[in-house]
Parts: C-alpha cells; structure tokens; sequence
C-alpha cells in the first residue's frame, strides 16, 4: 500500500514484485521424438495445450510431415511423444488454449538403422547364380542402396560391415569387392540379381566369378545422408564348398562390445546391423 500525504511527498510506500513466468517453460525435445515442458499455472487449474508440428527435408522436396494433438491436463510436468520420421527437420510448436500462448523448439530426427529385407540364403554351384530377396518401399529409399559384395574363402577372412575393405581407399587389394550396387529409389518390392553377369550396376562391373574358387555372397544395405551412415548385412549365398564356421566379433563402440559365433546350416541367413562391427569367416 502507497500514502501520499497533503504536502505532495509519498509518506509510506510497498512494492511487491510477482515473478510472472510464460505458461509454457522450459520446452525441450529428448529421445529424439518426445516433448517435455514446465506449466506455469495455478496448481487446480486444467489447461489444454495444442501440439502442431510440420516436418520437411532437404533431400526430399516433395516429403511434407504434418500433425495435430491435443492434450488437457493438471500437471507441472508434461510429456508427450510424437510419432516423427526419421532424417527429417521439424518444427513443432506448443500452445497453452486458455492463456494463448505459444512455445516453439525445432529438431532434426536422427538416421536409423535401414530396414533389413527378406533373403533366401542358397547355396549353389554354378557360377552365375540367381539371387532373390523381398523388400518393401520406405520413406529412406531415396538414400538408401544396397550393395553386393564377393569374398573369396581364402582361410581366415574379416569382413567389416561398416566399412568393407573395398570401400576403404587406404586398401590397394582387398580380397572382398563391391560386384553391383543397386539404388532403392526406384527398385520393386522383388529382386532377382544374377552374379557374374558381367554388367554394370551402379558404376561396379559385375565380373564373372572365377573357376575353382568357392565365395560368400554378402549384401549390404545402407542408408547415407551427409555424414551420417548406418548399414546391416546379410549372408546372402554361398558358392561352391562345404560349410563354413562364421565367427562374429562386435567392435561397436555404439552398441556393446562381445562375441558370437554363427554356424552356417542349412537354408538360414544370417544378418547384423551395427555401426562398427566386424566378422571372420
């Protein structure tokens, strides 16, 4: 209370200041997809709070992501998670109805592990066999391929998946090579891919597989945008020779560090992601 006396001069004066925060607080974005956010309300209060969100993409100009939801609630603490795509920038926006304000974070999603398609593991001896696998359309097709690599049995061999010897520039003769690349953006949900046809697939000559020589067929698929890299493989076929013990080491530094070791029976297939694993057959 302020009392200003007669003679103009204030004769007692109280000033109280009330911190007065924005009802939406601390917004922050964690996990990748899920939202958290402080609400600056009276504690019996229940406000309902509006989250928007539009996504877009630098290598897609054509992919739009857009969302609604709506969320009423009592508490100070909030939390929601969104169903977001991945490799995508997007901004969402939280608005508190009542108190008609609005908080803003943006995001960019992360690139995941790229979806691993369906393969019939076979073994063969001729030398041009045909290879087959099922695959369906996804929202990375765009820059996502798969890759074919040839590996003489050659005793004790390393085949690193995340980063095969054929792809590594410091390596003058690697015994595994890249025979074919084939780009999603515009395969079909089938492939048949005959080895050692001797054409071209995405810049790799598809050489003719040497006589008196037994191979592993490992197909590697990956995703790639700007620095970032994921890729999985899978023992597609074997030609020629008897069975042989795969054994698997993981290096990954992302994931965890351990052994398995793999049998090769039958009509399995066997397959790894990771970010840095490596294998010895």
């Amino acid at each position: 209370m302020s009392v200003c006396g007669s003679s103009g001069v204030w004769q007692r004066a109280t000033l109280r200041c009330i911190e007065i925060k924005p009802p939406i607080n601390d917004l922050l974005i964690y996990n990748g997809e899920c939202l958290q956010w402080k609400a600056e309300k009276y504690e019996e209060d229940t406000e309902v709070y509006k989250v928007t969100y539009t996504g877009s993409r630098d290598y897609q100009r054509s992919f739009h992501d857009r969302g609604k939801r709506f969320v009423s609630s009592r508490a100070d603490l909030l939390e929601l998670c969104l169903s977001l795509y991945p490799v995508t920038n997007y901004s969402i926006s939280v608005t508190a109805m009542s108190a008609k304000f609005t908080a803003t974070v943006t995001t960019n999603t992360s690139l995941p592990a790229p979806p691993a398609p369906v393969v019939y593991y076979e073994e063969f001896e001729t030398r041009v066999p045909n290879l087959r696998l099922q695959r369906w359309p996804n929202s990375l097709d765009l820059i996502s391929s798969y890759q074919v690599f040839v590996l003489p049995v050659e005793g004790i061999m390393m085949f690193d998946c995340s980063a095969p010897a054929s792809l590594n520039s410091s390596s003058t003769s690697p015994s595994e090579y890249i025979t074919a690349q084939l780009d999603m953006q515009n395969a079909g949900t089938q492939i048949n891919f005959t080895l050692g046809d001797g054409s071209f697939y995405g810049g790799f000559y598809n050489s003719p597989l040497e006589r008196g020589k037994d191979y592993y067929i490992i197909l590697r698929f990956v995703s790639q945008w700007k620095t970032d890299s994921k890729s999985c493989c899978v023992l597609w076929a074997k030609v020629t020779g008897t069975s042989h013990i795969l054994r698997v080491s993981s290096l990954s530094a992302a994931a965890f560090v351990g052994g398995i070791t793999l049998v090769i029976l039958g009509g399995y297939s066997i397959s790894w992601c990771a970010r840095r694993h490596k294998f010895s057959l």
